[in-house]
């Protein structure tokens, strides 16, 4: 394994590398079909350098542990606002999530919805090409944001552009208080539809998720209000007058108890320490409920109001990649295998003309093909 310890190491390393080099933050997401190569680790790249609470701004080495930064912005009352999901248990990893690792894969949790993704906090990044050429896009601070947006083209590229150095970051305060609706006994199709109608509400919901099984086996409704403790009262009352046509609802306000409860849905834990293939679906919401009763056999729960589906194929079940992927297809959605056997290819289909712009992107940023090929190798069209 290479780890390096700054910047210029890695560049170096890279532009002298004569064969393909596997590229890990934590090792906590093998995401993607496994790729060939000596393992290049940017965990040694690690450290707050900048984080001014007054400016909402924050900037990282990439393998600056993402519960070092979590630790540090819970002091001064504020955190990322995109709730990062952790792979670990889903994926049977160990290792440490970083925030390089966060960026690269553009992971984002429940509060999306609301918020937005990773990538959209994102305010600047440094990175190594595929030359050995470090790249710097964005800025520290917001007003400093300018220029061509590489910054978006490299979250969600898992390594396959260029190895992240830095990260900068905006910042938002943490909610005094939050509480979770929660109404049982809902179909998914009932379920989505009370989601959407949430969401559609003015009372600013930060989470909209269903589960076909809760805790106790009984499909349950989530929804996710945050703000001072009078507000989140307010709004849950007056959204419940909103939905009264689905039943009643609790609302559940301790802090410990809101909090696993999202960590619940934002780790998928209702599939960790199950067999079968994991797939994360993204559908229009009102299309969800659908797709997941064409696919008999799986399990399934619901998080962004339904427009992200998560799916357990178990083995012997009947679904697999292509009848998943025919059934995203035939509504203009996408599959992503997240865990599983990636024979078919990890990641969904793309069109000749994506396709071709891709692969462009791809030899402009490592024309020598050596930054994690053949990672986010397409599956086959259904």
């Amino acid at each position: 394994m290479l780890t390096p310890k700054t910047e210029d190491d890695l560049a170096r390393i890279v532009a002298e590398a004569d064969a393909p080099l596997r590229i890990q933050g934590g090792g906590t997401r093998p995401i993607g079909t496994p790729t060939r190569g000596t393992v290049l680790s940017t965990s040694a790249l690690s450290g707050i350098e900048l984080y001014e609470p007054g400016s909402l701004t924050l900037v990282a080495k990439a393998g600056t542990p993402v519960a070092e930064i979590e630790a540090a912005l819970a002091v001064e009352g504020q955190r990322l606002a995109f709730e990062p999901m952790d792979h670990r248990g889903l994926l049977g990893t160990t290792g440490t999530p970083t925030i390089g690792g966060v960026a690269a894969a553009n992971v984002s949790g429940p509060r999306r919805i609301q918020s937005g993704a990773a990538r959209d906090f994102m305010l600047g990044v440094r990175f190594v090409d595929g030359r050995g050429q470090i790249i710097k896009n964005g800025g520290r601070v917001m007003k400093n944001v300018t220029g061509y947006d590489l910054v978006k083209l490299m979250a969600g590229s898992y390594g396959t552009l260029g190895v992240l150095t830095e990260v900068s970051l905006k910042v938002l305060p943490k909610p005094r208080a939050s509480g979770v609706m929660l109404i049982e006994g809902l179909t998914d199709d009932l379920a989505v539809t009370a989601l959407s109608r949430a969401l559609g509400s003015p009372y600013e919901v930060s989470g909209a998720a269903h589960l076909q099984k809760g805790l106790d086996g009984a499909p349950v409704t989530m929804i996710r209000l945050e703000g001072f403790e009078s507000s989140v009262a307010y709004r849950a009352e007056a959204l419940g007058k909103v939905l009264a046509g689905f039943g009643d609802f609790t609302l559940e306000t301790d802090p410990a108890k809101t909090a696993a409860g999202w960590e619940y849905i934002r780790d998928v834990m209702p599939f960790q320490g199950r067999d079968g293939d994991v797939w994360r679906l993204s559908v229009k919401p009102s299309d969800a409920p659908g797709v997941v009763a064409s696919l008999s056999g799986a399990e399934a729960f619901y998080d962004w109001g339904g427009g992200l589906v998560w799916l357990l194929a178990p083995e012997g079940s009947g679904v697999n990649a292509a009848s998943i992927r025919a059934a995203v297809g035939r509504i203009g959605g996408h599959a992503t295998l997240i865990r599983g056997n990636t024979s078919a290819g990890a990641f969904q289909p793309l069109s000749p003309a994506v396709a071709a712009l891709q692969d462009g992107l791809r030899r402009k940023f490592d024309p020598r093909q050596i930054l994690n090929p053949g990672l986010m190798t397409q599956g086959q069209a259904a």
